[in-house]
């Protein structure tokens, strides 16, 4: 494994355990060279799979780039990084399983809503915001009302 300080080739595993519920091992790690101290995750991928963007641009589906957002949306709120990564790696999974070669965006940002919705309202709708473009103070309201709305019915069955 490369360092990510010097570039060197070479690093060793100092220690290994289990995270994200068993779907992920933390390594740590000490280059050779500059003994820096590094700690890596290593994760099954179970196949390649596209995301198909707007306009029919197809990438990766990169991991890194759905936790970043969904970091994003629970800034400052009381969600735990746990809390994310177990959303991120069960999303990842429903891509991988699918069967499928290409996922849609908007199939992900579903999902990443479900999740949310599910763990802490104002990331929920921090997330939509974004994801369903609110351009205007009055959709936030709409939105919200429709969150509270669920929150009401929820709560009182």
């Amino acid at each position: 494994m490369r360092c990510p300080f010097c570039a060197h080739d070479d690093s060793q595993v100092k220690d290994s355990r289990p995270a994200e519920d068993n779907a992920a091992i933390r390594r740590r790690r000490q280059c050779s060279s500059c003994g820096a101290r590094f700690t890596t995750f290593e994760r099954v991928q179970l196949r390649e799979v596209s995301v198909v963007k707007s306009g029919d641009k197809r990438e990766p589906f990169e991991r890194a780039k759905l936790e970043q957002s969904v970091s994003l949306a629970c800034r400052k709120r009381g969600v735990t990084q746990e809390q994310i990564d177990q959303l991120v790696s069960g999303i990842q999974r429903q891509v991988e399983t699918a069967g499928e070669s290409e996922v849609a965006s908007t199939r992900i940002g579903e999902l990443v809503m479900d999740g949310l919705r599910q763990i802490d309202s104002v990331a929920y709708i921090r997330f939509a915001s974004v994801y369903r473009d609110f351009s205007e103070a009055r959709d936030f309201e709409e939105f919200a009302s429709t969150v509270q709305e669920a929150a009401t019915t929820t709560s009182d069955g």
